[in-house]
C-alpha cells in the first residue's frame, strides 16, 4: 500500500502513458502492479462538483454526491497505476468495456474521503486482454462506495473468453430523445480533468480510427443515471457498446430498473440500477 500526499495530474499521466504504450505486451497472465494506492483526506472541489452536475444533467445545489463522481476522485490514481511500467496493457487505445458501483450510503459533498484504488486481475476477453480496477471510498473505516471497472486492450488472441451480455427480451421503451452537443466531450473532460485526445476535438480524434470525437463512457452512463435516478444504497451496472460520436441524436430508454442510450438499433449504453441489500 502507498500512500499519496496529493491527488496525480492527469496530464503528465497521459504522456507517460502514450509514451510507453508501443513497449506494452498485453497478455491476460502477464503480471499486473499488485500495489493499492491510497489517497487520505479528500474533499470534493465544489465548484468543479457543480461543474460536473451541470454537464451531467444532475441536480445542482444538493447536498450529496452523484454516484459516478467518486469515480472522477478516483481516476487519478487508477491512471497512475495504469501508466505505471509494470502495468502491462497500453494506454493507447485502451477500451473502457464497463463499470459497476456499489453505494452504500450517501456521500455528502462537502465530506472528507480515503479513496484506494488496485488492479484486481487481468482476464482474458475474446477481442484481447480485459483489466479490472477497483477503486473504494471510505469515510473513516466505513466502505461507503465501491466501483470495479472494466478496460479492454485488443490484440490477437487464442482465448474464446468474454462476459455474455444478457440481452433484453424486448426493446425498453423509450423515455426522452436527446442532441448532444459537440463539446460535451470538453466540457465533461474541464469538469472531470479526463482530456483524453478521443473525445476533445475530431482531428484529435482522426489520430486514434475515429472518426469524430466522441463522448466518454462515464459522461453517458453519469447522463443516463441523472435522468434515471438512483436510491441512496444502490448497485449500478453499465456496459459500454459503442460509442457515441459527437455531435450526436440519441434516444434514454428506461423501464423496470434497466436503461440504454441508443441510436435507433444501435446500443451504446445498457445497464441497471437496484437497491442494494444489505448482508
Amino acid at each position: 500500500m502507498i500512500n499519496l500526499g496529493s491527488s496525480p495530474s492527469l496530464g503528465p499521466l497521459l504522456v507517460r502513458g502514450a509514451l510507453r504504450s508501443p513497449f506494452k505486451r498485453p497478455a491476460p497472465d502477464a503480471d499486473f502492479p499488485r500495489t493499492q494506492l491510497v489517497l487520505p483526506g479528500v474533499r470534493p472541489d465544489l465548484e468543479r462538483l457543480a461543474g460536473y452536475e451541470r454537464v451531467c444533467g444532475y441536480a445542482t445545489g444538493e447536498d450529496g454526491l452523484p454516484v459516478t463522481y467518486p469515480h472522477v476522485l478516483g481516476f487519478p490514481l487508477a491512471m497512475r497505476l495504469m501508466t505505471a511500467r509494470e502495468f502491462p496493457l497500453p494506454l493507447l487505445g485502451l477500451v473502457h468495456t464497463s463499470v459497476e458501483i456499489e453505494r452504500y450510503a450517501e456521500l455528502p459533498g462537502g465530506g472528507t474521503y480515503d479513496i484506494a484504488v488496485h488492479v484486481e486481475e487481468l482476464r482474458p476477453h475474446r477481442r484481447g486482454t480485459e483489466a479490472t480496477v477497483v477503486t473504494g471510498v471510505r469515510i473513516g473505516e466505513d466502505l461507503v462506495w465501491e466501483s470495479r471497472s472494466t478496460y479492454l486492450a485488443r490484440h490477437r488472441t487464442r482465448h474464446p473468453g468474454e462476459t455474455v451480455r444478457e440481452e433484453p427480451g424486448r426493446p425498453l421503451p423509450v423515455v426522452e430523445e436527446w442532441r448532444i452537443a459537440g463539446d460535451v466531450g470538453r466540457r465533461y473532460g474541464a469538469a472531470s480533468g479526463d482530456r483524453n485526445p478521443i473525445h476533445l476535438h475530431p482531428l484529435t480524434a482522426r489520430l486514434f480510427g475515429f472518426p469524430r470525437a466522441i463522448a466518454h463512457g462515464m459522461w453517458t452512463v453519469a447522463r443516463c443515471l441523472a435522468a434515471h435516478g438512483v436510491p441512496t444504497a444502490a448497485v449500478v451496472r453499465a456496459e459500454f457498446r459503442a460509442p457515441v460520436l459527437l455531435p450526436a441524436r440519441v434516444e434514454y430508454a428506461a423501464a423496470d430498473g434497466r436503461f440504454q442510450l441508443r441510436s435507433g438499433d444501435r446500443v451504446h449504453v445498457a445497464g441497471s440500477v437496484g437497491p442494494r441489500v444489505a448482508q
